[in-house]
């Protein structure tokens, strides 16, 4: 099916089960510990043995010799697996570095070997027999440092330029000029990487932990040089990704691996510090920002600058995609810049650009506010615009910011803030609210899927789609409920596995949107399917409450299926409706917090994010990823922080003893809002995504709450105490 032109009235706006906020299909699976996780496929692969991965121990320079001969002689050793042993491997399209090293090294942690054993106590052991010696080569892992070496990175639009942006910034009456930065993070899921590989033949199955699972797929043909119709990836249940599960990693590769030299299935998992200097990592960021205005506070010249770093033929972080779009101002520049790092790969996590980009860019509004002595709420509402400001020609399919801020201001009581910085106290406590305006663009792409309808009148969907926790398979029953006029008891769905469809996948935020609308399309094949089946006109044909009626006839919808079971497949394409329109989600949030006067600690105390994002498909789901990015955004602002030796190249705090996240005593009452809204020109389910748009803008509205708080502007996160104590006012 092709989506060419705005939806208009189709069944999903029935709304009888799409945009209820229905509990978790698969909730009672995962609670009671009967869903099985990558690594816990034991009825699917039984007699697996275990894989331990030997990482380097150096960032950058070549193996000059490996002795594997104490390892292959530990008890319970099967087999010992190195570059040397391993075949030709290939590189993955979507990897930057060689997911098994040797005798070059890229990065610390790059495996280098991979100990399989009957135990994991076994192979661990073994693992620790593994003798490397190396020639260390000076490495760059300094962003500071590298700076000035970066260069223009081989994106679409690493620059753009309209207008007169250094006349009139020159020119404007009131001016900015900041630079922010931003730290490495690790997406820290809970479930590390893991994976079981089998063979039978020539043909290997992988049970692993993957948001993506046809990039995956055609990764891991190509690695091992094999066809991809000899790969299959299954991926049911998925412990959270956030971005770090996008791509084929060294788990899933390593085990195939093991599996072909055992002859057995082998089972890898990934330990902590493996995950954070092995796999991918959110990079860390300089960025500059310049605004100028009016002394009416209308913006006339707006520019941000961002430079990252990652290891050679990698992406930047592209920090400055929402301030091309978010504020209006007629003379405009962006810059990206990408130096080369030989830390481990940086690339995707939660919401990547405008994460990090409002983290700066939300802070900067709030200073050039106050130089002008505007209300923060009031300076965005002046700058809102309803077209793209890189082309006036493009709207916006729907824009709601400013409804987001006007709302969240009222309903967080915000004109009860003091807008004199460091004079709200409560005994020790500093009290300060901060606001951030929320923006993430808003994707889709072609997804696919397959429905079956047996003689029970059971609608099954089958789809490559995955759920990392946010919900995909509870908003792919209600679609297809939906459009086959059934109860959500009456849907199976079945995920995770590429001898299904080709769907979108699990990230950036196109998923829930992307994947009903492909089983939207599957749906109308399989009510035509049906209707012909009946003896009924498809165009006449009504879905409702299990049956099937037409002209004055109903029939039981599982009577169409009498004869045996019914199957229909289909995708939704889409056309160049992104060119006519700028598709996009907004939001505003607002956090109040306290700061000890003493000791600078800061604790959140109230949050509150009002969110426009189309239709809301399951507003219960959706709240929970809209309050888990909320608390990843706190986590962003005052802990979170990867930190480098830059000695040596490596992150020191590689385990979530050392690296901070976010507890449930930092977490305060969070509320959220959604507007009511539809967007027509999304897809045909006039939704949008949310589970990243909850945590854009986050980080800043704290800093900014900080700083009303305190008087202490800080632009280099996390907020830790040591950026305060200094500077905060005395105590009374």
């Amino acid at each position: 099916m092709k989506f060419t032109t705005p939806a208009t009235t189709n069944p999903i706006d029935r709304l009888k089960v799409v945009g209820r906020p229905l509990d978790r299909i698969d909730g009672p699976a995962k609670t009671t510990g009967s869903a099985p996780y990558a690594y816990e496929q034991h009825e699917a692969a039984p007699n697996a043995a275990y894989g331990y991965v030997v990482g380097a121990g150096i960032a950058k320079g070549r193996i000059t010799s490996i002795n594997l001969n104490d390892a292959r002689r530990a008890p319970g050793v099967i087999a010992v697996i190195s570059a040397d042993n391993a075949g030709t491997l290939g590189k993955g399209k979507m990897n930057t570095a060689r997911l098994l090293g040797g005798p070059e090294i890229q990065h610390y942690h790059q495996a280098i070997a991979l100990v399989v054993a009957e135990t994991f106590e076994q192979a661990r052991a073994a693992a620790g027999l593994v003798k490397v010696e190396y020639a260390q080569e000076k490495g760059a892992y300094d962003l500071d440092q590298a700076r000035d070496s970066a260069a223009v990175p081989k994106s679409s639009k690493p620059d753009t330029r309209v207008g007169d942006f250094d006349g009139a910034f020159a020119g404007a009456p009131v001016r900015l000029d900041a630079t922010y930065r931003t730290p490495d993070q690790s997406h820290a899921m809970m479930e590390p990487h893991a994976s079981i590989a089998a063979w039978e033949g020539d043909k290997l199955t992988v049970w692993t932990a993957n948001q993506m699972i046809a990039w995956t797929r055609g990764d891991m043909a190509k690695t091992l040089g094999i066809p991809k119709e000899n790969v299959r990836l299954i991926s049911p249940y998925i412990g959270g990704g956030f971005g770090g599960k996008l791509f084929l990693r060294s788990e899933a590769l390593l085990a195939a691996l093991g599996a072909r030299a055992a002859k057995r299935p082998v089972k890898v998992a990934l330990s902590r510090p493996l995950v954070i200097n092995n796999t991918t990592h959110r990079p860390a960021t300089i960025q500059r920002i310049r605004i100028g205005a009016t002394r009416d506070g209308k913006i006339s010249a707006i520019g941000h600058e961002t430079w990252s770093g990652d290891l050679p033929g990698g992406k930047p972080e592209e920090a400055v995609q929402q301030t091309r779009l978010l504020y209006a101002g007629a003379h405009r520049m962006t810059k990206t810049r990408l130096a080369v790092l030989d830390l481990p790969e940086g690339n995707a996590m939660r919401a990547p650009g405008e994460a990090p980009g409002m983290m700066a860019l939300e802070i900067a509004m709030d200073e050039m506010a106050e130089k002008l002595g505007i209300d923060p709420v009031t300076f965005r509402i002046l700058n809102d615009t309803k077209v793209d400001p890189e082309k006036p020609g493009r709207p916006f399919s729907q824009r709601s910011l400013i409804e987001c801020l006007r709302t969240g201001a009222e309903r967080f009581g915000w004109k009860a803030r003091n807008a004199e910085p460091g004079k709200t106290r409560e005994g020790r406590w500093l009290i300060g609210m901060g606001v951030a305006s929320a923006f993430r663009n808003n994707m889709v792409t072609k997804s696919g899927a397959r429905i079956r309808l047996d003689t029970r009148g059971i609608v099954t969907v089958e789809t490559d789609m995955t759920d990392i926790g946010t919900g995909s398979y509870t908003v792919i029953a209600q679609t297809a409920a939906e459009m086959m006029g059934v109860g959500i008891g009456q849907v199976v769905v079945r995920l995770g596995d590429s001898s299904f469809p080709v769907s979108a996948g699990s990230g950036g935020q196109w998923g829930a949107n992307s994947s009903t609308a492909g089983v939207y399309a599957a749906c109308v094949k399989m009510r035509e399917v049906v209707a012909q089946k009946l003896g009924m006109n498809p165009a006449e044909a009504e879905f409702s409450d299990g049956a099937v009626r037409a002209g004055g006839k109903s029939v039981p919808l599982a009577q169409a299926a009498q004869d045996g079971e019914l199957v229909a497949e289909d995708s939704m394409e889409y056309g160049d409706l992104d060119k006519k329109f700028q598709q996009s989600t907004f939001g505003a949030h607002f956090v109040e917090v306290a700061v000890d006067s003493a000791t600078g600690e800061t604790r959140v105390r109230r949050m509150l994010a009002v969110c426009a994002a189309g239709r809301i498909l399951n507003p219960k789901s959706a709240r929970s990823q809209v309050i888990g990015a909320m608390t990843m955004g706190l986590g962003a602002a005052l802990m979170e922080e990867l930190v480098v030796d830059t000695r040596t190249g490596f992150f020191v705090n590689h385990d979530l003893a050392g690296y901070e996240v976010p507890v449930h005593a930092d977490v305060p009452h969070q509320e959220v809002v959604f507007l009511d809204e539809t967007d027509p020109v999304s897809s045909p389910m006039k939704a949008k995504g949310v589970g990243e748009l909850g945590i854009c803008g986050v980080a800043a509205a704290i800093a900014n709450a900080v700083y009303n708080a305190t008087g202490v502007r800080v632009r280099e996160y996390p907020l830790t105490l040591d950026k305060l104590l200094a500077k905060l006012p005395a105590m009374t």
